[in-house]
């Protein structure tokens, strides 16, 4: 399966903005971004021309990196959401935000999107009582998700819930069993992610 291997403190640099990327590290000083507040490489402190291209790419890599996604996901997700009813962009960011891996963290139970695709594959979750080991599983209103019992990240589980303030309104999340209900699609203003979605759909549709 292929996969993003590239330093994730970079990636964040990078767009100059926090993705979340690492979970705890990214709430302490320990952060890149609150350290070095400016582009990876010999010429990130240098000045670079904008261009309206630029600014779509930007927000393109922005977004396709804060879900953890290569280009051919994410394009791939452009199309599904350009054949739906309703404003592509939004449909965009709802089929992001319905795939299983980025519901485990919404809830709650990973502290990074990383390392709850890492519990979804390695089949620690449950869906509707079901093993689903797919990251990408797209959920549904009602599903009920929840940690397979006798599982071996439990502590890990555990720990990512006390570094959680909040769960998405969208979400209904019991951190004492470790189970989480998805409730309905989240709406354009419960999504927290920080990209302008119309500069990507106007990326793509050039």
């Amino acid at each position: 399966m292929a996969k993003d291997t590239s330093p994730q403190c970079k990636q964040c640099r990078r767009e100059n903005e926090k993705l979340f990327l690492k979970g705890e590290r990214c709430l302490t000083d320990k952060c890149s971004v609150e350290r070095r507040s400016y582009a990876p490489g010999e010429h990130g402190r240098g000045r670079i021309k904008q261009s309206e291209y630029l600014l779509q790419l930007r927000e393109k890599q922005k977004a396709r990196r804060y879900y953890q996604l290569l280009e051919k996901q994410f394009h791939q997700y452009y199309e599904t959401a350009s054949r739906k009813q309703g404003i592509t962009g939004e449909n965009l960011l709802r089929l992001l935000e319905m795939r299983l891996d980025n519901v485990v963290y919404r809830l709650g139970f990973g502290a990074s999107r990383r390392q709850a695709r890492q519990l979804v594959r390695h089949a620690h979750f449950l869906v509707n009582g079901k093993k689903v080991d797919i990251p990408s599983y797209q959920v549904r209103p009602d599903d009920v998700v929840s940690l397979r019992p006798n599982s071996k990240a439990i502590e890990e589980v555990r720990a990512a819930t006390d570094l959680t303030s909040s769960v998405a309104p969208w979400l209904l999340a019991d951190h004492d069993n470790l189970t989480g209900k998805v409730l309905r699609a989240p709406e354009r203003d419960e999504i927290d992610t920080p990209v302008q979605e119309q500069l990507i759909i106007e990326l793509y549709s050039k």
